[in-house]
């Protein structure tokens, strides 16, 4: 008995459905303009996002699943159909257990000890043929022994075939290998699986995992939203914040938890408002020392122009009259933007300085800039870190305020030395002092002792622009006074020292006591 093992595909179906559709026209309509669509938050669209993505990748999970579950099916199916074809080819090669002899080419034999001895798996099917007529089947969802196309079909192979039927239980998988023997065929076994029960298997844990995914996904949303809600509430105050300022108010901070990068987003938005305010700040300052301080000198020279006649003396009077008054308003102003400069960080440049060259330089500029003479009490050596234009506009100021308020034969003088503190540079004069209730206000803008106004032709601003040095510096500026008894106004610059070689031998300032 040969069993022919070379096999061919083959595919058959019961029937087939087609479906056309017929292709229409759509009348054209009218373009309307779309309203502006609704844009999500930006919660929404990371949340949506993060849904997206896990769901498409869950998608494509489940479809590789489900793709590897059926392709591996297949390979199942076809190592059981392969596994029959063995058995049924060993048992025709054997020997009739009836009989104790071969079985020839008695094919129903063969089937009737081969039925007897096995039973097909679930969703297994035997079909037996003999002689071209269906012989005997195990039953199955659809008696495939009474399709006479397939019987026909199968009752006429030579060879083995594989192959697929569809039934209305479904697709079924087929082995079909002929029992030849001296050159024809003495029957055609068939092994055929119905398929369909392990796909729907396979269909339904796919729904099952996809239920899961669903349900997970939505447990997910809802703790992402929250915790999203959580991470983005420093961005809502920082929104909020930023809705709530205007340019009359800027003090509105956000507060600041952790040290993450929202947190560290908050510390920055916090400082730019510090900044913001402070520049505010200088702002107003400036329009409103300058409106107050300006107003005048333009009303006076507004007024000599309207008033000023054809008279060649009169015109010189008011000319030189309108350009004091001008000198005075670029005065106001130039100090006005020194002050204005004062908050921002570049407004000192420190650099090794020679603190005895310093001193006389200043001394030597006092005595110029008032046109009389000028003790030097001190003079400290070394080196100091500090911004020496700076200083010098400072000092320089101060020693015009000296100056101007110190009747002409009262002594005036200035010094440097280092000690515990750091650098004192200092200006005195033995003029009428400043009274006590007036030392605290003297350093605010425009302000002014009670004589200033016969003897000063500043704007007041000259102490102020002083401490803004000093502090500029990490410094301080002291004053010292009494009435009757003189003023003194003390530069403290301390840890700028850098090389104090030698203290000076000459005493420090006297003090001005009460």
């Amino acid at each position: 008995m040969t069993i022919w093992t070379t096999m061919t595909i083959w595919t058959t179906t019961t029937g087939q459905t087609m479906t056309t559709e017929r292709a229409g026209s759509e009348a054209p309509t009218e373009t309307t303009k779309a309203p502006r669509r609704w844009r999500p938050g930006f919660r929404t669209r990371v949340i949506g996002s993060f849904l997206a993505l896990v769901a498409g990748a869950s998608l494509l999970g489940l479809f590789i699943q489900r793709t590897v579950l059926l392709a591996r099916l297949d390979r199942q199916i076809e190592d059981s159909l392969e596994q029959e074809r063995e058995e049924v080819s060993r048992l025709a090669d054997g020997i009739d257990p009836a009989t104790g002899a071969p079985f020839g080419g008695d094919a129903r034999a063969i089937f009737d000890t081969f039925l007897g001895r096995n039973q097909p798996s679930d969703g297994e099917v035997f079909v037996t043929l003999v002689d071209g007529v269906a012989y005997a089947s195990t039953p199955g969802p659809v008696r495939l022994d009474q399709d006479a196309e397939l019987v026909a079909r199968w009752g006429s192979l030579r060879e083995g075939e594989w192959g697929r039927v569809d039934t209305s239980a479904g697709p079924v998988r087929y082995l079909a290998v002929p029992l030849v023997y001296e050159g024809r065929t003495a029957g055609v076994f068939v092994v055929a699986n119905f398929v369909q029960a392990e796909r729907d298997e396979i269909t339904s844990i796919i729904w099952i995992e996809a239920a899961i995914t669903v349900g997970v996904l939505l447990v997910a949303a809802g703790v992402t939203w929250l915790v999203a809600g959580r991470l983005l509430r420093p961005v809502r105050e920082l929104t909020e914040a930023a809705e709530e300022i205007t340019d009359a108010d800027l003090s509105r901070r956000i507060p600041v938890d952790g040290d993450d990068e929202i947190a560290r987003l908050a510390t920055r938005f916090n400082e730019m408002l510090d900044r913001l305010e402070r520049s505010f700040a200088v702002q107003r300052a400036f329009a409103d020392d300058a409106g107050h301080e300006l107003r005048t000198p333009i009303t006076i020279v507004r007024g000599h122009l309207e008033l000023m006649g054809d008279d060649p003396e009169d015109r010189r009077r008011t000319v030189a009259l309108v350009t004091g008054e001008l000198d005075r308003m670029a005065r106001i102003v130039d100090d006005l933007l020194v002050l204005a400069k004062a908050d921002e960080p570049d407004f000192v440049h420190p650099e090794p300085t020679e603190i005895a060259d310093l001193t006389t330089e200043l001394v030597v500029k006092a005595r110029s800039l008032s046109g009389r003479a000028w003790d030097l009490d001190a003079c400290a050596e070394g080196e100091a870190l500090l911004d020496a234009q700076r200083v010098a506009q400072a000092v320089l100021n101060l020693a015009r305020n000296a100056a101007e308020h110190t009747p002409p034969d009262a002594a005036v003088a200035m010094g440097s030395r280092w000690d515990g503190d750091g650098l004192r540079i200092w200006v005195r004069d033995e003029g009428p002092g400043i009274p006590e209730a007036q030392q605290g206000r003297i350093f605010d803008r425009f302000a002014r002792g009670p004589d200033a106004a016969r003897r000063s032709e500043g704007a007041g601003l000259g102490l102020a622009i002083a401490r803004s040095v000093a502090l500029a510096h990490g410094g301080r500026l002291d004053l010292v006074s009494a009435p009757g008894v003189g003023t003194t106004f003390t530069l403290v610059l301390p840890d700028v020292a850098a090389t104090a070689t030698s203290l000076a031998s000459l005493p420090p300032p006297p003090e001005v006591r009460p």
